[in-house]
């Protein structure tokens, strides 16, 4: 026995239904195409969205609201977790890069001190935006918010 001699088990492959060769096989003339219009013609392709000319869902739809460009939209980070993450790495200073390395947030990612959760140590900390709520939690014990 060698490679030269390999063939599939009986009955296992089935020749491929040839289209359209001839009257006689049986699958000749339209070649179960139908007749005429754009499905029997080769390449044809449906639009996106089409649904047999009843009017698409997407144009159905009415289109409302916009985009403000101009809004900052800014990654949220307690005061509870701040006082976490001193805790466990023993740091007085929080910064973005703190932050990021902890894995709260990421390089791009604009950040906000919210005041949930309790501060029961001195913190500097710098971030891009801070609530009124947080920022009188971090003085009240003495610290200091840095708004970047």
């Amino acid at each position: 026995m060698d490679l030269s001699n390999l063939k599939p088990a009986k009955n296992s492959v089935k020749s491929k239904r040839r289209l359209g060769k001839g009257q006689g096989s049986g699958k000749g003339g339209t070649s179960t195409k139908g007749h005429k219009g754009a499905k029997s013609r080769s390449g044809y392709k449906r639009k996106k969205g089409y649904e047999g000319g009843q009017m698409p869902l997407q144009r159905r739809v009415p289109k409302y609201g916009f985009t403000n460009i101009s809004r900052k939209e800014y990654k949220s980070i307690n005061i509870g977790t701040l006082q976490n993450l001193a805790d466990r790495k023993k740091i007085t200073s929080i910064d973005v890069q703190t932050l990021i390395d902890a894995g709260f947030a990421s390089k791009k990612d604009r950040i906000k001190i919210l005041g949930d959760g309790k501060l029961s140590s001195k913190l500097e900390v710098k971030a891009h935006a801070f609530s009124k709520s947080a920022l009188k939690a971090i003085e009240s014990l003495e610290g200091t918010a840095v708004k970047i």
